[in-house]
């Protein structure tokens, strides 16, 4: 069975005092099918680069990433991205109104927009009260990563690119996201890869964690295994 995503020998390097140096290697691991995983680590690890190579918006520096056995470099920018789509840390609206926003990705990728979906998927983050003329700019920054959510949401990718896209957001919202994402695994078996520095969320929302450390992949197991890890050890990890 060929997996679904596949990441070998990853390697990216940055500018470290004028020096181009490793943000990490070696980063090897594969998706066999649409799963909740966690990406977990300190600050500097590369964990949002990661996100952003496989949404094809930075480059790798060596390695190869397989999406259904085709080698990303092979595979269209647009049609890869319709299939795993990045929602971004800080959410960008696009000029005009939340109705112009949630219809782009249809535009863009000649699909019919699906109000009644839209609209289930809006209730379901707790936007339902906001009127879809109004200017995406004046949305609040919680308002904004929801729409931008719910924006990705509508083109039902096989995998979500997560980076802390609940960190602006209250506990009720919050929980609200994470039960939206939940359920969509469920019912309509899209995976996420999810950044976050919240270890009870990780709990909440994953079944597998992929760990960060020293610049590379240093583990990549269950959830329960993770969490059973971290209770016995006498030296936790820091997110």
């Amino acid at each position: 069975m060929t997996p679904l995503v596949e990441l070998r020998q990853l390697m990216k390097k940055h500018w470290d005092a004028q020096e181009k140096s490793e943000l990490f290697s070696d980063v090897t691991t594969t998706i066999e099918q649409p799963e909740r995983i966690a990406l977990l680590g300190k600050s500097g690890q590369g964990k949002s680069t990661l996100l952003r190579i496989l949404a094809k918006l930075e480059s790798v520096d060596s390695g190869t990433i397989y999406f259904n056995g085709q080698l990303m470099s092979e595979v269209d920018s647009r049609i890869w991205r319709m299939n795993i789509c990045y929602v971004a840390q800080q959410a960008t609206m696009l000029p005009g109104t939340i109705l112009d926003n949630l219809m782009i990705s249809s535009k863009i990728h000649n699909r019919t927009f699906e109000e009644s979906y839209a609209r289930q998927l809006i209730k379901a983050v707790g936007l339902d009260h906001l009127d879809w003329e109004k200017h995406a700019g004046d949305l609040s920054g919680g308002e904004k990563q929801r729409i931008a959510l719910v924006r990705s949401l509508l083109l039902r990718p096989k995998i979500l690119l997560l980076d802390e896209i609940t960190a602006s957001l209250d506990q009720q919202s919050k929980e609200l996201v994470e039960q939206l994402l939940i359920k969509f695994h469920q019912k309509e078996k899209i995976g996420f890869i999810w950044v976050t520095h919240d270890i009870e969320q990780a709990k909440n929302v994953s079944e597998r964690i992929w760990y960060m450390e020293d610049g590379t992949l240093a583990s990549d197991v269950k959830t329960s295994v993770f969490l059973d890890d971290q209770a016995s050890s006498p030296t936790q990890v820091k997110l």
